[in-house]
Order: structure tokens, then C-alpha cells, then sequence
């Protein structure tokens, strides 16, 4: 059983950076994918970043191109989300996915696809 576990949310100020992680049991870093997805309050559920298995690729929601980094630390069984240049609208529950997924940079990640999911953390942008 794959358990995930994110944390490193809180609130910041604009501009501000936030690193996220997610804790990781059960997960084959080669063999499954990982993703992270974020939902603002009557908002639905929307694709951050997606690293791929074999392929390696990683994906980025266009709206946080160049202000994101998602990496993989296998060793220490973490998956990171560094963010910054934030914004109020990047203001949601930032969720940890994990699944049988597979795809390229340029494969939108789709919520569905996700088996494993964590139980979120909260990242609040003030203006």
C-alpha cells in the first residue's frame, strides 16, 4: 500500500517561495508516477507538476512555468515541489498523487489516473 504524506505548506506573501514535500511508503520511484495537484476553494482539482516513470519526464501547468521545480530524492523516499514568485491565485490545498502513470513533459495529468492520494497542505498567498 502506497502511503503519502505532504507537508511545507503555510501562508506567505506575495512573491514569497514555499518548498512542499511529500512523504513517501510503498512508492516504487521506477516504476510509478507522481504528481501534484491543487484545489482552491470552489474551484475543481487542477494539474501542478507530474514526473513520469521510464520516461523521467516532468510536466508543469503552464500558469507556474518557470516558478516551479518538482524533483524526486528516491534515497530519502521524498518528493519536492519548490515554489516561488507566488501568487494569491496559487492560494489552494496542494495534494501529493501517486499511480501506475505514464507519460512525457508534455502529458497533462489527469486526477483519475492517480490510485494514491495524500491528505493535503495548505498554501495560503496574501497580497
Amino acid at each position: 500500500q502506497v502511503q503519502l504524506v505532504e507537508s511545507g505548506g503555510g501562508s506567505v506573501q506575495a512573491g514569497g517561495s514555499l518548498r512542499l514535500a511529500c512523504a513517501t511508503s510503498g512508492y516504487n520511484y521506477g516504476t510509478m508516477g507522481v504528481a501534484w495537484f491543487r484545489q482552491a476553494p470552489g474551484k475543481g482539482r487542477e494539474g501542478v507538476a507530474a514526473i513520469y516513470a521510464y520516461s523521467g519526464g516532468t510536466w508543469y501547468a503552464d500558469s507556474l512555468k518557470g516558478r516551479v521545480t518538482m524533483s524526486e530524492d528516491s534515497a530519502k523516499n521524498l518528493v519536492y515541489l519548490q515554489m516561488s514568485g507566488l501568487k494569491p491565485e496559487d492560494s489552494a490545498m496542494y495534494y501529493c498523487a501517486a499511480g501506475y502513470v505514464h507519460g512525457s513533459s508534455t502529458t497533462v495529468p489527469q486526477d483519475h489516473w492517480y490510485v494514491f492520494w495524500g491528505q493535503g497542505t495548505q498554501v495560503t498567498v496574501s497580497s
